[in-house]
């Protein structure tokens, strides 16, 4: 369902139209409406929180945004102008899907997003208290970015509980399926990049030339594992036949993302397969 959903979520980082909804209101540079749109359920918060909520970013990369974005554009303002962008990049992704096919997507989509468990989700427990649309793409985002930050929670805390650090965790990405060009622009330098591949050859997870070990893959498949099982309660709660029903809804929505998903995102998303 991640790979169903996620597509959907992400417009918010890709389009067009989302960018510029964040310039309108003072958001101008990619990373300043990133930062502003993420953390805006939490509030005029400063960089503590989100170094710990967002795992990957460098510490002083998320300083220089936060809490100077607050300047600029209010958590209240950050949030229409996200919500708006990504109404207005589906919008532009789905005009030959009936409203009917969105709406029954929404609905089934809200009822597994209602069912998420707040409980050390932080990033996941903002979203969902955020109040629903009106419109069917509105509350279709809304669920789906609540969602993904449920199950982005999960993850971090599977990271920390296998004691891997965020350069770690992207060191190990790029020695397995992701180019550096791609995670090189989160902060970390060089020496930190060197320092945490030598710590990941330490415990066994790459060899001294760099590459995945089996021990180090299967290390990985259990936070994997770990992740998809911390995300799995919305979808027991909903259902066999209700998810078969929103994951055909969801399948023209999320190839009509993957339009503006660059090849080989941060997001790491598989494409869909068919």
């Amino acid at each position: 369902m991640w790979t169903h959903f996620e597509p959907v979520h992400a417009v918010t980082y890709f389009h067009p139209r989302s960018r510029a909804a964040y310039e309108a209101v003072g958001l101008r540079g990619y990373w300043r409406g990133y930062f502003a749109g993420r953390a805006a359920p939490l509030g005029p918060t400063d960089a503590a929180p989100v170094i710990a909520a967002f795992f990957s970013f460098a510490p002083h990369m998320v300083a220089r945004a936060l809490p100077a974005v607050w300047r600029l554009a209010t958590p209240e303002e950050a949030l229409r102008a996200r919500l708006t962008g990504a109404v207005q990049a589906l919008a532009e992704l789905t005009y030959e899907l009936p409203e009917s096919h969105l709406a029954e997507a929404a609905e089934l989509l809200e009822a597994a997003a209602d069912t998420v468990e707040p409980a050390g989700r932080v990033l996941g427990a903002a979203n969902a208290a955020l109040p629903r649309g009106e419109y069917p793409l509105a509350r279709l985002w809304q669920a789906a970015t609540t969602l993904r930050e449920h199950r982005g929670d999960g993850h971090v805390a599977a990271l920390v509980a296998a004691d891997l650090d965020p350069v770690e965790t992207l060191a190990w990405r790029v020695a397995v399926d992701m180019s550096p060009q791609n995670l090189l622009g989160r902060g970390w330098s060089e020496e930190q990049w060197a320092a945490a591949r030598g710590r990941l050859v330490e415990r066994g997870w790459l060899t001294p030339q760099g590459e995945p070990t089996g021990h180090g893959r299967a290390g990985f498949r259990a936070v994997e594992d770990a992740t998809d099982a911390a995300a799995a309660r919305p979808w027991r709660a909903l259902g066999g036949e209700p998810i078969e029903r929103l994951r055909e809804l969801l399948e023209p929505i999320a190839r009509a993302g993957h339009t503006v998903i660059p090849a080989g995102s941060p997001i790491g998303l598989p494409s869909l397969q068919g």
